[in-house]
């Protein structure tokens, strides 16, 4: 093996061993009920804004 350790071989990066990803600032939450969209918002996960609506979670499309 080279001279890097195992977890800082180049190329590797935390999301890429874990398999969690991010889908970044831009996008739309959706109610699953009415089908709702608003835009999301940065730093507030999908899943913790109501719908105005119907009041449903809403989740990131």
């Amino acid at each position: 093996m080279s001279d890097y350790r195992r977890d800082e071989r180049p190329g590797r990066g935390r999301d890429q061993q874990s398999g969690s990803f991010g889908l970044g600032p831009d996008g739309m939450c959706k109610c699953p009920k009415c089908g709702n969209k608003v835009p999301h918002q940065r730093g507030t996960p999908c899943a913790q804004i109501k719908c105005p609506k119907c009041d449903s979670m809403m989740f990131r499309e």
